[in-house]
This record gives structure tokens, sequence and C-alpha cells, in this order.
């Protein structure tokens, strides 16, 4: 899961170097943790934030398959 966030965002962004995606486990699940430059935070969140929705949707999906919970958390 980490991996394909950090692969979607570093296709998206101009700085692939500054994509960080940290994990850490909380009750309700898996939390991933995406870090980008502040000049490509917009391009992650996309217009009226159908990037970052598509996204977690496909996050959903996958972790649907694994019948676990994932989140992502955009940090600024």
């Amino acid at each position: 899961m980490k991996a394909l966030v950090e692969y979607l965002a570093k296709s998206l962004v101009q700085h692939p170097d500054s994509v960080r995606v940290e994990e850490r486990k909380s009750d309700h699940g898996l939390v991933l943790e995406l870090t980008v430059a502040k000049d490509d935070l917009g391009r992650v969140i996309g217009r009226e934030g159908r990037t970052i929705k598509a996204i977690r949707n496909l996050l959903s999906a996958a972790a649907a398959k694994t019948k676990n919970k994932i989140s992502l958390v955009i940090q600024e």
C-alpha cells in the first residue's frame, strides 16, 4: 500500500524527491502519511479534492482485498 501511494504521488508532482510516505498503526487500522513539497500540494489534492479522493478510492479497493482498513493523510 505504501509503495502504491508513493508511486502515484511521485507521478503527479514536479519534485518527486520530496515525496515521503510513512506508515503507522492506529486503533482504526493503518494510517499512511503523505508528505510532498509545498508547491506540489495542489497537484496531489486536485480540483475540489478529486485527485486525493481517487487515490483514497484505490487504497480502499486494495485494502478490501486484504480485509484491512487504510486511511491516507496529507502532511503539510
